[in-house]
């Protein structure tokens, strides 16, 4: 594993991405086509490079959003003369999206894209790799664990039959540290059933594996039962709960992509890839127009001149709404008729299901700079595992928000107070995380060693940041009769 120290000459950019959003004013001479580029006669220093590039990714993406194939060409020509997956945060961010930028293009011609991609193998071992680098490059999965299972253990007190559903069985290491509190129990430990849902038969097969050899070395009676199963089309049948059973359920970035399923939007829309996006073009002479207009501001301003929040985020009433509400909502039904005690759900702690491209993109922007900032102050620049997960885990989650719609786009990330309301119209009442537990994770991402994590309580929920960057909330729940 790499040294978590940054190599020398090879430091965070004078300034994040995050802070050159803030400080990001706006040049009618940048972006647009013809225009004089700086950079074509002179070198650039990282902070005015990132500049750049975020105006032409911007430009770039509202000629996407209005269909000017040959303005977007010219950007994005402009754009690779700068970004590069191995240079500066903001250079690396700036090419992934520019990649989802060209797929959605790509999208138009459905033959051209599928020739281009039809070679196309990500090999099981390579996804399960790379969630492994994730785990181990950034503390958020291991403060959900925490939390999570700090969470069961103290719903589950004095219970003798305990079951737990695991929505998505990948990372062992959760269940194994929750055997070995449970077997310090003072009352012993319980009959323990996993229930393991995963779509990769391999994964399942290494987790029952793994957790049968620990909890027979710490002798707890132990059962795994695993269910190869898609989330959205699991036969809750085969979850076996049985009566007499303490239930709880781990959902850990899971029930964002079950606000894909049949999405109805794509289909009312004529045009759905290249449609003309006033909001876009709106956006784009407001910024032209305004040379103190940050990036920042536009976003805490709901953006300026008609950009406004999507209506995925604000009203139940759009078509991608209800139809996306619904089918999350009977899942959560069919969750909640399981009468579980406990209930955890993670999710990323960011706004990235707007009806608009470019409200997506500009929300995107924000998260993930704060994503690859945390490795570029963490993590050599050429490190293997970061290129992997930049690539392969955050490059592919960009492309798939960026460049597709419908049914497609499965990373649907939402803020924590769209879950709030949804899982409490479903039956769910919220159960504060307790004291301990939050100061065991807080104890957990002080000794981490890198001062930019931190962790905020909000209302008995937790939510882990990059600096003030909100990126995963943790909550627990129980089902009210």
């Amino acid at each position: 594993m790499e040294s978590m120290l940054q190599e020398e000459g090879s430091s965070s950019v004078t300034c994040s991405p995050l802070q050159l959003f803030s400080m990001m004013s706006v040049s009618p001479n940048i972006g647009g086509i013809g225009s004089p580029y700086p950079w074509l006669s002179r070198e650039l220093k990282s902070e005015e490079r990132g500049l750049y590039l975020i105006h032409l990714l911007i430009t770039c993406a509202n000629h996407v959003a209005s269909g000017s194939l040959e303005n977007a060409n010219t950007t994005l020509e402009q754009i690779s003369q700068l970004a590069t997956p191995d240079g500066d945060t903001m250079q690396r961010i700036a090419a992934y999206f520019t990649e989802a930028l060209a797929d959605r293009i790509l999208k138009t011609w459905p033959g051209l894209h599928r020739a281009l991609n039809s070679t196309r193998i990500i090999m099981l071992s390579e996804e399960i790799m790379v969630q492994k680098f994730f785990f181990e490059l950034f503390p958020f999965l291991k403060v959900a664990y925490i939390l999570t299972n700090q969470a069961i253990v103290e719903s589950m007190e004095g219970e003798k039959m305990v079951h737990i559903i695991d929505l998505n069985a990948a990372e062992p290491a959760q269940w194994i540290a929750l055997l070995q509190v449970l077997s310090a129990r003072p009352e012993g430990p319980p009959h323990l059933r996993i229930t393991g849902i995963h779509q990769q038969k391999e994964v399942l097969e290494q987790m029952g594996h793994k957790l049968s050899e620990e909890a027979e070395k710490l002798d707890i009676p132990f059962q795994f039962n695993p269910v190869l199963s898609k989330l959205e089309n699991l036969d809750f049948d085969k979850l076996r709960v049985k009566t007499g059973e303490a239930l709880a359920i781990s959902s850990i970035l899971q029930l964002h992509s079950l606000l894909a399923l049949d999405d109805e939007s794509s289909s009312r829309r004529k045009t759905p890839i290249l449609s003309r996006n006033s909001n876009g073009l709106h956006l784009q002479k407001a910024m032209l127009m305004n040379q103190n207009t940050s990036l920042g501001d536009l976003l805490e301003k709901d953006m300026v001149n008609g950009y406004s929040p999507s209506p995925d985020s604000t009203s139940s009433s759009s078509p991608a709404s209800s139809s996306a509400s619904m089918n999350v909502e009977s899942f959560l039904n069919a969750l909640w008729s399981l009468s579980p005690k406990v209930m955890v759900v993670t999710e990323q702690d960011s706004n990235h299901n707007g009806s608009t491209l470019m409200e997506r993109l500009l929300e995107a922007l924000y998260s993930y700079a704060a994503l690859f900032d945390c490795l570029e102050s963490t993590v050599s620049r050429t490190s293997l595992e970061r290129l992997k997960v930049e690539k392969m885990l955050f490059g592919e989650e960009i492309k798939n928000i960026i460049a597709c719609e419908g049914a497609e786009r499965k990373e649907r990330h939402e803020k924590l107070d769209k879950w709030f309301m949804r899982l409490d119209s479903c039956g769910f009442g919220n159960v504060p995380l307790s004291y301990y537990g939050m100061l065991q994770a807080r104890r957990f991402l002080q000794s981490y060693g890198c001062e930019g994590y931190r962790m905020r309580e909000e209302n008995g929920c937790v939510v882990t940041c990059w600096q003030d960057r909100s990126l995963f909330s943790t909550t627990a729940w129980r089902a009210r009769k």
